[in-house]
C-alpha cells in the first residue's frame, strides 16, 4: 500500500494538537486538584483527577500499558508524600485515610502527572539530565504554587524546597523509564 507523502507532516500535526491537549487537560486539572483541596473539598479535586485520567485512558491507543504507568506513579506517589508528611517536611491541610500518609488528593495529582510522561512530557526521554534538572526545579516550584494556593504547606521553606527537589530530581527520570516501559501512546511504526 501507498503512503500519502503529506502523512508525516499530518502526524506531527496530529503529535501536536494531541501534546497540547494532554498539557491543557493536565494544568486545568492540577489547578482544579490543588484549589480544591484548598477550599477543604479534597475528594472533589480527586474526583477531578480521576476525569482526565479516565479521558486520558479512553484516549489512549493501549490502554492497559497506560493504566499500568499511572497505577506505578499512584504508588510512587503515595509512598512519597507520605515519606514527607512523616518527615515533617510538608503539612496537607486535608485529613488522610490513614494518619500520617498522603491525602486522596495528592495521590490523584500523582495520576494526573502519570497522563502526561507519554505524550506532553514524552521529549524528557530524550536526556536523563533534562529530567533531572526538570524534577529538581519543576517539583519544588509545583509545591510552592500550591502553598500559595493554601493546599500545602511547607514548614521549612529552604529545608523542604530542598528535600522535595531532590526526590524529585530521582523520581522524574524513574517515572520517565516507567512511563517508557509502559506506554499506551507509542508512535506506530513505518
Amino acid at each position: 500500500m501507498f503512503r500519502r507523502r503529506d502523512e508525516p507532516a499530518r502526524f506531527g500535526q496530529r503529535l501536536m494538537k494531541d501534546t497540547i491537549f494532554n498539557l491543557t487537560l493536565f494544568k486545568a486539572g492540577w489547578v482544579a486538584v490543588v484549589f480544591f483541596a484548598a477550599a477543604n473539598l479534597p475528594l472533589a479535586g480527586a474526583l477531578a483527577a480521576l476525569g482526565v485520567v479516565a479521558l486520558h485512558l479512553w484516549r489512549s491507543p493501549v490502554r492497559r500499558a497506560e493504566l499500568m504507568l499511572i497505577v506505578v506513579s499512584a504508588l510512587v506517589g503515595f509512598t512519597w508524600e507520605s515519606f514527607l508528611v512523616l518527615a515533617d517536611v510538608l503539612e496537607y491541610g486535608t485529613a488522610s485515610v490513614l494518619p500520617g500518609t498522603a491525602p486522596v488528593w495528592i495521590v490523584a495529582m500523582w495520576m494526573l502527572f502519570a497522563t502526561t510522561l507519554n505524550v506532553g512530557m514524552r521529549w524528557l526521554r530524550k536526556s536523563r539530565i533534562v529530567a533531572v534538572l526538570a524534577g529538581l526545579v519543576g517539583g519544588p516550584l509545583s509545591f510552592l504554587a500550591g502553598q500559595s494556593a493554601g493546599a500545602v504547606t511547607l514548614t521549612d521553606p529552604v529545608y523542604s524546597v530542598v528535600i522535595i527537589g531532590l526526590g524529585w530530581a530521582l523520581l522524574l527520570p524513574a517515572l520517565v523509564n516507567v512511563a517508557s516501559r509502559y506506554d499506551g501512546f507509542q508512535p506506530a511504526a513505518a
